[in-house]
């Protein structure tokens, strides 16, 4: 009688464990593997394969970063479009606790390149994610020359097609339809970004535009200030000088000396103060290079017309300027964006360049395919989507003036009160190009898109971090543009609860 009581009990235990797992066990309509003979059109997909929780080696960077990253299907494709493309695109699908959302995240300069960190985070959150090459897998822009297909593949195309093969193989592998679908990029992503909102209005239910990379000739102008002439060239040792003096001038114009200028379209800082008294020195400032500092903050103009042409940095970014002006040459990515696609020569002159009679260039469609500068997003707010956009004050690669100006656009063409519902854009103080610099620059972004997404209701502010050593010692609310974060007047200025967002 116990016996048989006892093996009644271990049966009903085995059969609640059994029940158990087959209840916690995922169920895919395809296995990872099954993938592989997915038939999509105008793709080949290469790859599909199951990859062990913490088991992925990046083709370059540290193994030790992935370790974290749990079980996943990998399927690699190659996308052909047209005769000459070949894009290489990963779809990361998580095999548990998968969030039943699509991320697709964008890249940075020339791309050439999977962005795999990108791809780890958005399975670690529990997204299926979405990464391409953009078309080609070789540095810089010369992959272009001779090539217009591909430079279609880098401007717009492999994006689309990508996040169209992303849904099918979503569909094929879970069984259902992704329930969202968010794009997440900075620089090139950010670009990328803007150029799906206007050209392809139904790919995403939200979108995370970081400093947009927009080509503009900023690159070429602040090559023409601080390199052309060697007397006008600034040392990296100077740097710190002008960040204070920039400090000194506009830190407290928000009511709190905090080491960060809120508002640089408020700060009048001329770096004339800075002016050496006789010859030079490590303290101060030739005149030579007090006009090369001139033209930095520019912005960029018209020298016969006075007509600004282009946004160039703003007053704090004095720390990152070694990326324009170290020199010999200008920024890469603008140098083989006017070689190979302004003026289609590997061996122009950046020296020659006429903003006069050449800046026209830049504002020429043939030779701007991947600039995303068309404000007209009704279709895109029209079925719902959701923009976030961001930029940093302190970014040393993109002008942030260049995005405010296309914010405002958008307010323009939808109105403000639509534009308020469906776009907003968040300026961080402080912040670099995509993250770094002396200002807050870790928020969540997807978490806030997702919100915004799924409740209806637009971000009030972002809580960011900054972090000395991994550790964090500032927090602090960024404003959706024009307002700004003021200081309540009482409690740590480290503490984001302390501040409060209101117009200038």
């Amino acid at each position: 009688m116990i016996a048989s009581l006892l093996l009644e009990g271990c049966l009903k235990i085995t059969a609640i464990i059994v029940i158990g797992l087959c209840a916690a066990a995922p169920e895919f309509a395809a296995s990872c593997e099954g993938l592989a003979s997915l038939a999509l059109p105008q793709a080949k997909i290469t790859v599909a394969q199951v990859v062990a929780a913490g088991s992925f080696t990046p083709p370059t960077g540290r193994p030790d970063a992935y370790r974290t990253v749990p079980e996943f299907c990998r399927v690699m494709a190659t996308l052909t479009p047209s005769s000459d493309s070949d894009i290489k695109v990963e779809f990361w699908l998580p095999t548990n606790g998968w969030n039943r959302k699509l991320q697709v995240v964008g890249n940075g300069g020339w791309a050439g390149t999977i962005s795999y960190s990108a791809l780890a985070d958005g399975v670690r959150a529990g997204y299926a994610t979405a990464s391409t090459d953009t078309g080609h897998s070789t540095p810089g822009g010369g992959f272009v020359a001779g090539h217009p297909e591909k430079l279609i593949d880098f401007s717009w195309r492999s994006e689309h097609e990508m996040t169209v093969k992303a849904k099918a193989i979503v569909q094929a592998f879970y069984g259902s339809a992704a329930g969202r679908s968010y794009w997440n990029g900075c620089s090139t992503g950010g670009r990328q970004a803007l150029k799906e909102a206007q050209m392809f209005p139904d790919d995403f239910d939200g979108i995370i535009a970081g400093a947009p990379g927009n080509r503009t000739a900023m690159g070429l102008w602040i090559a023409h200030a601080l390199l052309k002439d060697p007397a006008s060239r600034i040392p990296a040792a100077k740097y710190p000088l002008i960040h204070q003096a920039a400090l000194a001038a506009c830190d407290a114009a928000d009511g709190l000396k905090d080491g960060l200028i809120s508002d640089p379209t408020r700060c009048k800082f001329d770096p004339g103060v800075l002016l050496c008294k006789a010859g030079d020195g490590a303290d101060c400032l030739t005149a030579a290079q007090v006009e090369a500092a001139r033209k930095v903050y520019g912005p960029g103009k018209n020298p016969r017309t006075g007509k600004e042409l282009f946004g160039t940095l703003a007053p704090g970014s004095e720390l990152g300027w070694a990326v324009m002006g170290g020199g010999p040459d200008p920024y890469a990515p603008i140098l083989d964006q006017t070689r190979y696609v302004v003026f289609q020569d590997a061996n122009w002159d950046w020296r020659t360049f006429d903003f006069d009679k050449d800046n026209d260039r830049f504002e020429r469609p043939e030779y701007l395919i991947m600039n995303a500068t068309d404000p007209h997003l009704e279709k895109f707010v029209a079925h719902g989507g959701k923009l976030l956009m961001y930029h940093g004050w302190a970014d040393q690669n993109v002008s942030p003036y260049g995005t405010v100006q296309y914010f405002r656009g958008v307010q323009e063409v939808l109105g403000s009160a639509t534009a308020g519902k469906s776009v907003r854009l968040f300026m961080a103080p402080g912040m670099g190009h995509c993250g770094g610099g002396d200002g807050p620059n870790t928020f969540d972004k997807i978490g806030a898109l997702d919100r915004w997404v799924e409740e209806g209701k637009a971000p009030d502010s972002l809580i960011a971090s900054h972090l000395t050593g991994g550790k964090t010692d500032r927090t602090r609310p960024l404003c959706p543009y024009p307002q700004v974060a003021q200081y309540k007047g009482s409690g740590s200025i480290d503490e984001a609860a302390n501040f409060t967002c209101k117009l200038p």
